[in-house]
């Protein structure tokens, strides 16, 4: 397994000296990738209804990732990347595909593409896309992307998309971005056996939920016509509660339960993920190499 962490924003902020400090830290404790959260606008908290805080200017912070990786690509040597998850409904497809290729290319291959539908409506609107036909849309855009990627020109007509005979330059020299799915509807385990490379799944605490949920994606992929031994699983844990003894029965759980990396959040505290107490830089950090050294064995 690999295992990455989510670079924690809401706490420390975006400084360009922390964010390259906390990579280059990543790197050298041994962590595999970085992961990088996506939201364009938020909403203003004194107008927006309802309790729930997420996505509003007041609590969230926010780099453009294409930005944020390409700085960290070039103060790294080895760490790869991720989006977790790059809301690409609400932006130009083949734009995207032209950013993750740049990225891919300038980092000498150490990215894939984490993608999802997003669910703040303010976003769409201030972006000038569809909020309602979002995940029809995706669909579509997986494969717009990777026909970009493969293909020096490339010639589609679909339902919100043409391209007459155009290609991006440069394209990934692999002629592939591995991309992933983030999210739980219906509908995103189809899209993963279908144009997936792995699935992001945050919902499933380590049981059997987790295991019924995996074998259905298993069995969807071959029903496909693809092989799900090539399709990764990306979990993401926390370490705010509990000790070394639990994170290393869970790490072997999602070992034994096929999973490819996991994800540490410090700061996730929805469903059964607890963040740390701590907020400073150097709390993360600490608590990044206690997990670490407690897993490592596992991994």
């Amino acid at each position: 397994m690999q295992l990455g962490a989510l670079v924690p924003f809401t706490d420390t902020g975006g400084d360009p000296s922390l964010v390259r400090d906390f990579a280059q830290s990543l790197e050298a404790l041994g962590y595999d990738f970085l992961e990088a959260p996506d939201h364009v606008l938020g909403a203003n908290p004194a107008t927006i209804a309802g309790d729930e805080p997420r996505g509003t200017i007041a609590v969230d912070m926010f780099h453009d990732p294409f930005v944020l990786l390409g700085y960290l690509a070039a103060v790294t040597t080895k760490l790869t990347f991720s989006t977790g998850v790059l809301i690409v409904a609400q932006r130009q497809t083949a734009l995207v595909a032209k950013q993750a290729a740049c990225l891919d290319v300038l980092s000498g291959g150490r990215f894939r593409l984490g993608i999802g539908v997003g669910w703040n409506p303010v976003e769409f609107t201030g972006l000038n896309e569809n909020f309602h036909n979002r995940g029809r849309r995706s669909e579509e855009q997986a494969q717009v992307m990777q026909a970009l990627w493969a293909q020096p020109y490339v010639t589609f007509k679909g339902k919100y998309h043409t391209i007459g005979d155009a290609g991006i330059n440069p394209r990934p020299a692999s002629g592939r971005i591995p991309l992933w799915y983030g999210g739980h509807h219906e509908h995103t385990l189809p899209r993963i056996a279908k144009w997936g490379d792995g699935w992001m799944p945050n919902a499933y605490p380590p049981d059997q939920t987790a295991l019924d949920i995996f074998a259905e994606l298993r069995r969807l992929t071959e029903q496909a016509g693809r092989d799900p031994a090539a399709i990764g699983i990306e979990v993401w844990t926390s370490c705010g509660q509990g000790a070394e003894a639990d994170w290393r029965r869970e790490a072997a759980f999602w070992k034994q339960a096929g999973v490819s990396h996991i994800c540490l959040t410090t700061t996730f505290n929805r469903r059964h993920h607890t963040r740390i107490a701590g907020k400073t830089v150097a709390d993360h950090l600490a608590a990044l190499k206690r997990y670490r050294d407690a897993i490592a064995d596992i991994l």
